[in-house]
């Protein structure tokens, strides 16, 4: 009975006008709050993709212009990339369902070397404005990009000058912002996850496989380009700074007369001289190693790599390759006992890393000793 009266007196209550209008207009805005939050949320993970596949395209930019398929002397626009809205996926043809994200940066890479050989009047390049139209400039970079979309579950490719990214399964899931927004996050900060990324779209990963061969010292195109990138790109070099006989005086021509293996324990299976110790990733040439073999020691020269693979450190990692290859053919061949990193200077900040690797010894800068 007293349950009855307590219903009924509940019941009364909220009929009071300023009860009823109140519980109302908290409801209200309690979700309007949190309707707000949530168009907040997919604004901010949003905004976080386009940012990072804008960037992404525009490495691919860089990367096209520091090897001369673009006119490195022409200043070329950022690109942006941008959502593509439902409304619009309705409105494209068959198929096009799946298209997320799209860039018209080839359009507008097109017109500003246009106009920059307009003003230079340059005639003789008047052949070569059909070879950047916005198509082929588009094909360019959504092929430069493929590795970007093994890694994010995105397909990329070119559509009559535009750079569109698709989304890699056929069926697409409520939620599938987030799922790209992992992995350009991952990407973008800590990329710890490298030899193996795991996302909705990829459940089971892929593995990198990684490739370290070492050859004599010689003139190669492909690390020749590799060098210069990263001159560029970490030591600030200028291109007129960055020229191939350069290249070649510094990391290949050497004095040390090759020594042939001989099949005994006097000379490593690899011989004796100048060589260059090439990383390769997923068939990239990621970084070079420029190494002199001698009978008693492993001397590290120099180490250029791929500024896309800072994250990776492979300074580090190189040296750490190279005591390890001293180790194992010390076996082979007994006088092979030291690993030398160069010279050292304890003013200079990207030398010191060198004092880390111990037990060392360093010379005394005026007696060597």
């Amino acid at each position: 009975m007293d349950g009855t009266l307590e219903v009924k007196k509940s019941v009364e209550a909220t009929k009071d006008p300023s009860i009823s209008a109140s519980a109302c207009s908290e409801a209200s805005s309690s979700g309007t709050k949190e309707s707000l939050s949530n168009k907040n949320k997919e604004k901010n993970v949003g905004d976080h993709i386009t940012n990072y596949l804008s960037e992404q395209v525009d490495n691919v930019i860089r990367t096209c212009s520091e090897s001369g398929q673009f006119p490195c002397s022409v200043q070329l626009p950022k690109a942006s990339v941008k959502k593509v809205s439902q409304a619009k996926r309705k409105l494209l043809v068959e198929g096009a369902e799946d298209l997320m994200y799209s860039s018209n940066i080839a359009f507008q890479i097109a017109a500003t070397i246009r106009q920059a050989r307009s003003i230079a009047k340059d005639a003789s390049r008047s052949a070569e404005d059909n070879s950047l139209s916005p198509k082929i400039i588009a094909e360019k970079l959504a092929a430069s990009l493929d590795q970007l979309a093994n890694t994010n579950g995105l397909a990329i490719r070119a559509c009559n000058g535009h750079i569109n990214f698709y989304t890699a399964t056929t069926q697409v899931s409520s939620n599938e912002d987030s799922h790209i927004a992992l992995g350009a996050q991952e990407s973008a900060t800590e990329r710890k996850d490298f030899s193996l990324r795991k996302s909705s779209v990829h459940p089971q990963g892929k593995r990198r496989r990684l490739e370290i061969r070492l050859k004599r010292s010689s003139f190669d195109p492909e690390e020749f380009a590799l060098y210069r990138r990263y001159q560029i790109n970490v030591h600030n070099d200028t291109l007129d700074l960055v020229s191939e006989s350069s290249y070649r005086r510094f990391l290949v021509d050497t004095p040390l007369v090759p020594v042939q293996p001989t099949g005994d324990s006097r000379v490593p299976l690899c011989g004796f001289g100048s060589f260059h110790q090439q990383y390769v990733i997923d068939g990239r040439l990621v970084a070079v190693g420029v190494i002199d073999i001698l009978p008693k020691c492993l001397s590290s020269k120099y180490l250029f790599w791929d500024p896309d693979f800072a994250f990776l450190s492979l300074g580090k990692y190189s040296a750490l390759q190279e005591i390890g290859w001293v180790k194992e053919n010390e076996v082979h061949c007994p006088s092979l006992q030291y690993y030398y990193l160069g010279y050292y200077i304890h003013s200079c900040s990207k030398m010191r890393y060198k004092a880390a690797y111990c037990p060392s010894e360093l010379l005394c800068p005026l007696r060597y000793q």
